[in-house]
C-alpha cells in the first residue's frame, strides 16, 4: 500500500514469452515439463469404486504436443482432472503428477492455486460452461492476469486486448466489452484459449476443445490451440475422441481404453503400425480423403463397466482376435516396434501388416448393431 491507502501496481510486462515466463522457469526443449506415474483414479458407488483411472503414466516434454485419444468413458478427462485437482473431495487419487518435480498431488489448495492457470492452465470442452455469464470475456480474461500478477485493471484490460487479437477475434478491442452469450460457439472456445494462455503457462491441458463444433469451425479452433502453443512456448496435452482432430497435430498419441493405456507412440507409430486391435478400430471407423469409397469399420459393442471389472483384457468381449489367454490375463504395456511404442496386446506381433477391415467385419457389426436396437425395441 502507499502512503495515500492506494494499491500499487508492479509494471510487469505481459507479453506473450515475456518476463519470468520466458526466462528462468523455462527449460530447454525436449525436457520433461510433467511426469505422471501410476495415476489411479476411483470413485465410490453403490455397486462398488468405480475405477475410473488405472495405473496411467507418461511424460510431456517441453514444446511437443500430446495427444490422448479414446471413446467416452475411457478415463481421458478424469485423467486431465485430477491433474489439475478438481476432482470432487469423494474421489480417491493415488499415484504422482510431478510438474518441475513438485508432486501436485501432495500440493495444498492454496500452493495448487499459484500453479493452476498459471503455470498448468486447462481449456475445457464446453466454453458456456467455463465462462461467466454475468460478466464481460475482458473482464473474465483480465482476472485471469490479475489473479497471478499485481497489475492495473486498465493494463489487464490490455493485456486481454492482445489476447483476443491473438486468437485472431476480430474486432478485439469492441469485443472485450461481449458477453459470452453474443459470441458464436467458436467465438467463446477462442476466448477461453485466451484465458488459457494469459498467464504465459508452461502446460495447456486441452479436454476435447473441438465437442459440438463442426468441422470448418473445428479447423480453425485447432489453428487456435497451434497459435496459443506458439505464443506461449507451452506443452500441449490434446484429449479427444476423434483421432482425426489430433492428425498431424500430435507429436505423440497415446489411446486408452477402460482407464488404462493400451498403446502410446509417435503419431506415425501409432497411425501407420498400431499394435492394438482398439486403436485399429478407432482408426478403421476414420473416413479417409484417399480411400472415399471405402466403407468404414466401427468396432463392435461398448466399451465395459470400470465397476468390478473381471479379470483378463478389458477389450477382450469386443475383439475378434481374443482368445483364453485375453480372457484370462489382462496384458501389459510392452514395447513392440520400438522403445517409444508400447501396446497392451498378447497379439501385438501378429497385428503386423493388417488394417482394420481384416480385424473388424463391418457386416458383423452392422448385423450386431441391428440386433441390438431391435432387441431394445422390444423392451
Amino acid at each position: 500500500m502507499t502512503s495515500s491507502g492506494s494499491v500499487h501496481h508492479e509494471e510487469i510486462d505481459l507479453s506473450p514469452g515475456s518476463g519470468d515466463a520466458a526466462g528462468t522457469r523455462r527449460g530447454r526443449a525436449g525436457d520433461v515439463v510433467l511426469e505422471v506415474r501410476d495415476l489411479s483414479v476411483s470413485f465410490p458407488s453403490g455397486d462398488g469404486p468405480v475405477r475410473a483411472v488405472r495405473g496411467v503414466d507418461y511424460v510431456l516434454r517441453r514444446g511437443e504436443v500430446l495427444g490422448i485419444v479414446g471413446e467416452s468413458g475411457s478415463g481421458k478427462s478424469v485423467t486431465s482432472m485430477a491433474i489439475m485437482g478438481l476432482l470432487p473431495t469423494t474421489a480417491t487419487v493415488t499415484g504422482q503428477v510431478l510438474f518441475d518435480g513438485r508432486d501436485l498431488l501432495s500440493l495444498s489448495e492454496n500452493a495448487l492455486n499459484g500453479i493452476r492457470g498459471a503455470r498448468v492452465a486447462m481449456i475445457f470442452q464446453d466454453p458456456m460452461t467455463s465462462l461467466n455469464p454475468v460478466y464481460t470475456i475482458g473482464a473474465q480474461i483480465a482476472e485471469a492476469v490479475r489473479a497471478h500478477h499485481d497489475v492495473s485493471k486498465e493494463k489487464a484490460l490490455e493485456r486481454a486486448v492482445e489476447l483476443l487479437e491473438t486468437v485472431r477475434i476480430p474486432n478485439a478491442r469492441e469485443r472485450i466489452s461481449s458477453f459470452p452469450h453474443e459470441l458464436s460457439g467458436g467465438m467463446r472456445q477462442r476466448v477461453v484459449i485466451a484465458i488459457a494462455m494469459a498467464n504465459d503457462p508452461d502446460v495447456i491441458i486441452a479436454d476435447e476443445p473441438t465437442t459440438a463444433l463442426d468441422v470448418t469451425v473445428q479447423a480453425q479452433i485447432m489453428e487456435a490451440l497451434q497459435v496459443a502453443q506458439d505464443a506461449t512456448g507451452a506443452a500441449m496435452v490434446l484429449i479427444t475422441h476423434d483421432l482425426g482432430v489430433i492428425a498431424g497435430q500430435a507429436d505423440r498419441v497415446m489411446v486408452m481404453y477402460a482407464g488404462k493405456l493400451v498403446e502410446s507412440g509417435t503419431a506415425e507409430d501409432v497411425f501407420y503400425t498400431p499394435r492394438m486391435p482398439y486403436t485399429l478400430g478407432l482408426l478403421g471407423s476414420l473416413p479417409r480423403m484417399d480411400r472415399p469409397t471405402e466403407r468404414l469399420t466401427p468396432i463392435p459393442g461398448s466399451p465395459p463397466s470400470v465397476v468390478n471389472m473381471p479379470p483378463g483384457c478389458p477389450f477382450e468381449p469386443r475383439c475378434p482376435k481374443a482368445t483364453d489367454l485375453c480372457r484370462e490375463t489382462e496384458p501389459e504395456l510392452r514395447e513392440t516396434t520400438g522403445p517409444e511404442h508400447l501396446a497392451a496386446c498378447h497379439h501385438a506381433e501378429s497385428l503386423v501388416g493388417v488394417v482394420a477391415d481384416e480385424v473388424f467385419d463391418a457386416r458383423v457389426a452392422d448385423a450386431d448393431t441391428l440386433a441390438k436396437l431391435a432387441s431394445e425395441g422390444e423392451k
